[in-house]
C-alpha cells in the first residue's frame, strides 16, 4: 500500500517535523510505503512527481510476489 503526502510550508516547522516522522515511521511499520512531496513540487513540478510515483509503484509490483489465484477464478481487469 502506497501513501501520498503533500507537505506545505507549515510542515518546515521542527515540531511538525518531528511529528511527519513519527507518523511516517507507524504507516511504515503498519506496512505502508510513504512517499512525501512538497507542495511547491506539486506546483512546479507536476510531471517529475507523477514519473516518482509511478517509479516507487513499479518497484512495489517489482518486490511483491504474484499471488496465484484460486483455480476456476477469473482474473479482474
Amino acid at each position: 500500500m502506497l501513501i501520498i503526502e503533500i507537505d506545505g510550508i507549515t510542515h518546515d516547522t521542527e515540531s511538525l517535523a518531528v511529528k511527519d516522522k513519527r507518523r511516517e515511521e507507524e504507516l511504515t511499520d503498519a506496512g505502508f510505503r510513504v512517499i512525501r512531496f512538497t507542495d511547491d513540487d506539486v506546483l512546479k513540478n507536476m510531471n517529475g512527481v507523477v514519473a516518482e510515483i509511478e517509479k516507487v509503484i513499479d518497484n512495489i509490483r517489482a518486490a511483491t510476489p504474484l499471488i496465484p489465484r484460486p483455480r476456476g477464478t477469473k482474473e479482474e481487469k
